[in-house]
């Protein structure tokens, strides 16, 4: 049977296989960026579909005391415990897991979720499913710092999307939008493709 997105072992044969196009060896330049916008470290953080690594590590690095890195891959999660500096080994925790079931098994866990490529990989038809788990992860007051690749290109993954398009999905599932930008400091081969948010699930009054 043919394996889909929706299916752990598609992923894994990927990264075994050098399907990998989304990997850049190092974090994606306007996240390394953004993390100035996050202000003082305060919480645990959660990147979503981590791949090897790469956004985890940045986070560790940038002081916040506890990142969990979560792919759907074990080959994912395994090459990025091998990346992972010795000296971050502490605030680092790798985790193989569906982020569909984030939102359920983990509840207000998080101060801060990161997303670059894993909304970009999934089913389109589970978008919103995406955006709620997200949201329910987060603690109230917490914050999605999020790489969205809004192309326009056939196929996939990466599958189309529009940045008109996730807006209203990220207010429906509860987001309130802080900050966008299209970044200038994009990788070229993703150069005006990229829409970078920060948005907040609102505190409890």
């Amino acid at each position: 049977m043919t394996k889909t997105v929706s299916d752990s072992g598609y992923w894994d044969e990927a990264y075994h296989e050098g399907r990998d196009g989304w990997e850049l060896g190092r974090p994606t330049p306007p996240l390394l960026r953004a993390v100035s916008w996050l202000g003082k470290p305060n919480g645990a953080a959660v990147v979503v579909g981590c791949g090897r690594g790469h956004e985890a590590i940045m986070l560790a690095e940038a002081g916040w005391p506890r990142v969990v890195g979560l792919d759907f891959a074990v080959e994912a999660t395994r090459q990025a415990e091998l990346l992972t500096p010795t000296a971050l080994v502490g605030q680092l925790e790798w985790r193989t897991g569906d982020l569909f079931a984030l939102g359920t098994k983990s509840p207000s866990e998080f101060a801060l979720v990161v997303e670059h490529t894993s909304f970009c990989a999934i089913d389109p038809s589970r978008r919103d499913e995406w955006m709620r788990s997200v949201f329910a992860t987060l603690r109230p007051g917490g914050r999605l710092l999020a790489l969205f690749y809004v192309h326009q290109k056939p196929g996939g993954p990466p599958f189309a999307a529009k940045s008109e398009d996730v807006k209203p999905a990220l207010k429906t599932a509860g987001f309130v939008i802080e900050r966008e930008e299209i970044p200038s400091d994009s990788i070229e081969r993703r150069s005006g493709e990229e829409w970078l948010v920060l948005a907040m699930r609102p505190a409890v009054s």
